[in-house]
């Protein structure tokens, strides 16, 4: 094992995480998550997003339309596959979001 190197979770894992992010849903080897939500108030989750990904070093593929804003994780450094930093940063994005009104999902 590498140091400084994530990871990859196994199945299990990830099934265990993904129950407690309720609307994240994994695809391939990411977890995404579309959040309804106005643009304009997308847009400013965006940038704190961004901010807070750069602060601690691990970014997720976000995806802006109209009325909805969609975020895709792994971690490319883990041969893009998913690892705890992954769910960590979902978590901070739900945050993020939920503090720009993002529209419940159900």
């Amino acid at each position: 094992m590498t140091m400084g190197v994530p990871q990859p979770m196994t199945h299990e894992e990830i099934a265990e995480h993904l129950a407690g992010l309720p609307g994240w849903a994994q695809e391939g080897d990411a977890i995404t998550r579309t959040y309804p939500i106005r643009y304009h108030a997308a847009v400013a989750a965006i940038v704190t997003i961004a901010d807070r990904s750069r602060r601690i070093q691990h970014h997720a593929d976000l995806d802006l339309r109209i009325d909805h804003l969609r975020a895709s994780i792994t971690t490319h450094d883990a041969g893009n596959r998913l690892t705890r930093a992954d769910f960590d940063l979902a978590h901070r994005i739900d945050a993020i979001v939920a503090a720009h009104q993002a529209l419940p999902l159900d």
